[in-house]
């Protein structure tokens, strides 16, 4: 299991990242949360098993339809052990 904080930008609020991004957690069985930033970023924190948080990693790259994401930043840290992914406001 690996943690990772995870901080996408470009055009990534208003296009439903969030909930698309909890649809992909669901599907990958990757566990934490999504939330937006005040300075129109979306910030997440995955764990999971390596392969499963790289395939999640390969989404947030270009997000859902309506997305135009410019850049990942991605850092590891320590496990937090999420029960569950949620959607934060």
């Amino acid at each position: 299991m690996k943690h990772l904080n995870i901080r996408v930008s470009g055009r990534v609020q208003g296009v439903f990242f969030r909930a698309s991004a909890k649809e992909q957690a669901d599907q990958l069985d990757v566990r934490g949360f999504v939330r937006n930033e005040p300075n129109g970023d979306v910030y997440l924190e995955a764990e999971a098993e390596e392969e499963k948080l790289k395939l999640f990693l390969e989404w947030c790259a270009h997000g859902p339809k309506r997305a135009s994401v410019k850049s990942t930043r991605v850092e590891e840290s320590d496990l937090k052990s999420f029960i569950s992914f949620e959607v934060r406001r």
